[in-house]
């Protein structure tokens, strides 16, 4: 009716100066009018019409002129509504094309008003032109709402789209953290029976994409939720998949799920071999991670035979997470062959336990050091000198040097004289070449001379002696060698600083605790997690986690909230903020279990620490559980003080999140 009125204005006299007496006049009985009708009377009569603003802003999007197109829209918008199809979908689309991240926020600003109030408006191009702008330019939260808006209508963008956006959605960690949110958010509309089967599938390089995002921000248990999506959705892991999951095992210290992908990767083609040196080093951190030297050692003599062996290679297999006799247990489906060419994001590979060079595993002097300490503190040295003739093939050593002469050189520099004189006599019964350690005798009698055990060298003398050499011919210790045995002793030193005796218990606790978790045994996870209460071994961010992941699987919300007193009581007592990923996984369960007093305490939390917080996500799992929640309540109906309470924090929320 307000439009009709306004052609006629337009037409000339006609209706409106048939209003100017009677009953209707807008002068004196306003009150008998719709509201706002003096007004737009007013800007008909003294500003711009409505086809002088649309004449106008279809010319500066035809001279690209951004910015004062938005601001003409503006205007008529604040008059007659929304502008029609086609000039609206020419505004994004300039906007998507200009650089400017303010016309790309505008943009994105329209489209979601847009979904709430004339979602017929909304083209599938029009959204993926914005999608892909807003990716491009870095902006996360608003590319984010586009997807989600899309999402909302059971469409995406085609796979190499969705590809683009995820890539540059990872490039930063606002983006990373949401990105691992709406690929979780697709995953659950998949599985959704009503969900169009048209709809853009994520494929493995999405999936890579975003786990090795988490590895790269820290959220290496985010990560462990997002590979357990791949089964859901009907995602096969390939090699890089592998690399990757390897990495967040070792930070959530999950040895027993990588060793299920051993024997894959193991039977992959010699031309592949070397791409899973990232594998088996993360294998062997872990190793050194629960001091477990002898699964060290027979991973390090599997790769000194890797190249040797004949293999029965496999094209596929299958993984299972968690505990291999649950029947409806998730499997991951394992390519160990499928190496994308084309993968643009590659992982950072660290290089810290081991290095390929000329077609063979290298030990770095960080490895060398764990494998030797290791056996040092397990009073082991025996076995350590007949690992070393085995695989000298793989220690890291100078030319034409013995390469167990590193070794005990470095032990020479440390002062484990003992450990050097064991190591050197093992040597003579194993019958190894001994002339190539005679720099290594000469610098362990110097040593025993400086320090006035003279009868330690007596028996060095001897012993060099029968072995046939002459003292007075051996030659200086080149520089070069000097060098490497002074750096392997460092390594060694500070590998001896770095133990944690005490991170061993609490990494088998967690292990049985993810455990227990998979395999719906809640009350053993609960148990585990009494006795290391018990013996005082204190919980880390994996323990809650694992436990949260538990709980909320069987509904038990109520015991999240006791877990979350003693989460709270151990940052007061340990003086530790621990990571995003947790806190955001109790407020998703207390928003879904409704305990809005603790939803907003967890959200002060990590405002207070400068978290990322997801609002459009909480904003959603809110409307899922609780859309008529408290709606019309007031206070003053509220039954008593609890619900009062309760209320208030309801409504603490729906503002906070910017639900009406």
């Amino acid at each position: 009716m307000i439009r009709s009125l306004i052609r006629e204005k337009q037409r000339g006299p006609g209706l409106l100066s048939s209003l100017s007496g009677g009953r209707f006049a807008l002068g004196q009985n306003v009150s008998h009018f719709p509201k706002g009708i003096s007004t737009l009377e007013n800007v008909c009569s003294n500003g711009p019409s409505r086809w002088s603003l649309l004449g106008k802003l279809e010319r500066e999007l035809k001279e690209h002129r951004v910015d004062e197109a938005w601001e003409t829209h503006n205007n008529f918008v604040r008059v007659y509504g929304f502008v029609d199809q086609s000039l609206m979908a020419d505004l994004i689309t300039e906007s998507s094309y200009s650089s400017d991240s303010k016309s790309l926020r505008m943009a994105c600003h329209l489209v979601v008003k847009l979904s709430k109030e004339r979602p017929v408006l909304l083209k599938h191009e029009l959204m993926t032109k914005l999608l892909l702008s807003l990716a491009r330019a870095q902006i996360p939260v608003p590319a984010a709402r586009v997807v989600r808006v899309m999402l909302e209508k059971k469409i995406l963008p085609s796979l190499e789209i969705l590809q683009m956006v995820f890539l540059h959605l990872v490039k930063t960690e606002t983006g990373a953290y949401l990105a691992s949110n709406i690929l979780e958010e697709i995953c659950c509309s998949l599985k959704e029976v009503r969900v169009n089967r048209t709809m853009t599938r994520p494929d493995v390089m999405v999936f890579n994409l975003v786990l090795s995002a988490c590895v790269r921000y820290g959220a290496s248990l985010k990560g462990q939720l997002i590979m357990e999506l791949m089964p859901v959705v009907g995602v096969a892991a390939d090699a890089h998949t592998a690399v990757i999951i390897a990495r967040i095992h070792e930070m959530n210290a999950a040895r027993d799920e990588l060793k299920k992908l051993k024997d894959c990767v193991d039977m992959v083609p010699v031309n592949l071999v070397h791409y899973y040196l990232p594998f088996y080093d993360s294998l062997l951190s872990l190793n050194f991670m629960f001091n477990d030297i002898d699964s060290a050692s027979s991973l390090l003599l599997d790769l000194s035979e890797l190249y040797l062996r004949g293999r029965n290679e496999q094209r596929s297999c299958t993984v299972s997470i968690g505990s291999d006799n649950i029947k409806m247990g998730l499997k991951l489906q394992f390519l160990p062959q499928q190496l994308q060419k084309d993968f643009v994001y590659k992982l950072n590979q660290r290089q810290e336990l081991l290095l390929h060079r000329n077609g063979k595993f290298v030990l770095t002097n960080k490895g060398l050091a764990k494998l030797i300490t290791g056996y040092k503190r397990a009073g082991r040295i025996n076995e350590l000198s007949r690992l070393l003739i085995t695989i000298q093939e793989m220690l890291n050593s100078p030319d034409k040097s013995s390469p167990c002469s590193q070794v005990i050189d470095a032990c020479v520099y440390l002062g484990w004289l003992e450990t050097a004189h064991d190591i050197l006599e093992d040597l003579v019964m194993e019958n190894e070449n001994h002339s190539v350690c005679l720099r290594s005798y000469t610098l362990l009698l110097s040593a025993y001379y400086s320090r006035d055990m003279v009868r330690e060298a007596e028996g060095l003398v001897r012993q060099i002696q029968r072995l046939g050499f002459d003292l007075q011919t051996s030659s200086k210790i080149s520089d070069s060698e000097d060098k490497h045995a002074s750096n392997l002793a460092k390594s060694i030193s500070q590998t001896t600083r770095e133990e944690d005796d005490g991170g061993v218990s609490l990494h088998q606790f967690n292990s049985s605790i993810f455990f227990f978790t998979k395999a719906k045994m809640i009350e053993d996870a609960r148990e585990t997690y009494r006795k290391m209460q018990k013996l005082k071994i204190h919980p880390n961010a994996s323990t809650y986690f694992y436990l949260i992941c538990g709980y909320s699987s069987l509904g038990m919300f109520r015991e999240i909230t006791i877990l979350w007193g003693d989460i709270k009581r151990s940052m007061v007592n340990r003086n530790t903020v621990y990571k995003r990923e947790l806190y955001e996984l109790v407020l998703l369960n207390f928003i879904q279990g409704g305990y809005f007093e603790r939803v907003m305490e967890v959200i002060h939390l990590m405002m207070e620490n400068g978290m990322f917080l997801d609002k459009w996500c909480y904003k959603t799992e809110f409307l899922k559980f609780h859309r008529n929640l408290y709606r019309t309540l007031t206070l003053a109906e509220a039954k008593d003080e609890a619900q009062r309470m309760r209320l208030e924090h309801v409504k603490a929320f729906r503002r906070w999140a910017g639900i009406s």
